[in-house]
């Protein structure tokens, strides 16, 4: 029977995680958790948001009670900012992170992040994106120099690997074949790095004294 290969998919998605003022002290102990949680951390900062850019920050929130008192918390010191990704990074943080509210998380959630670090409905310690929409706009506002390029899904990421991997993949499979190198994952890996198709090159500009 022919044996029927998996499709290609590209698992990667990212979430803004925000480590809250009341609990910075904690950040080496969060950002451990998070690593051994299969998390990367793309990007990451320190920063002190003014009452207005929190205001900015949870505009959605807007008009609701508890705003004026979540505005005065998230700029009452600094905070850590971080891009998390993973396969989907959304869903796991907001899991690892448990119920928004700190005292209904102990109960429910005893071993979340929010159960073991928050203290209340608003002093949660930890914030997590919504969905993948939410984590771009949130994402841009924590760091307004990333470009987030969309990631490619379904038909477009196989005509991505089609067009741009697979060929010069194939072609360094061969030649790790002709070779037979003691070592074929390192030697692979040189061989892709100098074959690289797309890896940039200077233009040799003739100046007019060559030319002459």
């Amino acid at each position: 029977m022919q044996m029927l290969m998996p499709e290609p998919q590209i698992f990667v998605e990212r979430t803004l995680a925000l480590i809250k003022p009341d609990v910075i002290d904690k950040e080496e102990e969060i950002e451990d958790c998070i690593l051994r949680s299969g998390f990367l951390i793309l990007q990451k900062r320190k920063l002190q948001l003014s009452p207005e850019q929190c205001s900015n920050f949870y505009a959605d929130q807007y008009g609701k009670v508890f705003f004026p008192n979540l505005t005065a918390y998230m700029s009452s010191g600094p905070l850590v900012a971080m891009v998390l990704a993973r396969h989907c990074a959304v869903s796991y943080w907001k899991e690892l992170l448990g119920p928004s509210n700190s005292i209904r998380a102990k109960r429910t959630h005893p071993h979340s992040l929010r159960a073991i670090y928050g203290t209340d409905d608003l002093r949660n310690a930890l914030h997590g994106s919504l969905s993948i929409s939410t984590a771009e706009k949130e994402i841009q506002f924590m760091f307004p120099e990333v470009i987030l390029e969309p990631i490619p899904a379904g038909q477009r990421a196989r005509d991505y690997l089609n067009l741009y991997v697979k060929p010069t993949l194939l072609a360094g499979l061969t030649a790790l074949c002709k070779e037979k190198p003691a070592d074929p994952m390192t030697w692979l890996a040189d061989w892709l790095i100098e074959h690289n198709p797309n890896k940039p090159r200077l233009q040799h500009h003739i100046t007019e004294e060559e030319h002459q």
